[in-house]
């Protein structure tokens, strides 16, 4: 019975804790986060959302003058991964929907064959410019993943998102 009577407050408080999330999922998404890291821990969608999946976009050429499907003509980790962004912006545009939709994100990496790293802080670079700043501060939840190589030989980079469209009130 005491141990029944000690779990009643501590339920109570975590009904209490979760209601500020709870009341904003009625809205519309949720963020959750987890320290200054530039991605949710978390994301809530509400019932009645449409769910859009992007394709995996790669960067598109750069350097026209290089050879096709070199990494000249397509650019560094940072470069692809900004043009691949705004690739996904474009796109998303297409449906009327933004960059703040974005609620999954996957990135696929190669090492770059000069350093033969994967440059992280290069696509962190390109990606803290359409994610978590004052514009733009929703954060998908995202994996990034290194991969032995993509379908293109000249990408270091591919992103694939899913989007949500929360429904019109």
């Amino acid at each position: 019975m005491r141990l029944f009577k000690a779990l009643i407050p501590a339920t109570a408080l975590a009904t209490l804790a979760a209601l500020p999330a709870l009341a904003q999922a009625e809205g519309g998404i949720v963020r959750h986060g987890d320290g200054k890291f530039p991605i949710s821990t978390a994301v809530e969608v509400p019932a009645g959302a449409t769910t859009i999946y992007l394709s995996g976009m790669g960067a598109p050429v750069q350097d026209k003058t290089a050879p096709p499907k070199s990494l000249e003509a397509y650019g560094d980790t940072q470069a692809q991964t900004l043009a691949s962004l705004q690739r996904i912006e474009g796109e998303l545009k297409k449906l009327n929907l933004t960059m703040s939709d974005v609620v999954q994100m996957h990135i696929y990496m190669v090492a770059d064959p000069r350093t033969k790293q994967l440059d992280f802080a290069g696509m962190m670079k390109a990606y803290t410019q359409y994610f978590g700043t004052e514009k733009q501060p929703n954060l998908p939840v995202r994996s990034a993943f290194a991969v032995a190589q993509l379908a293109n030989p000249g990408w270091l980079i591919e992103i694939e998102v899913t989007a949500v469209r929360l429904p019109k009130k």
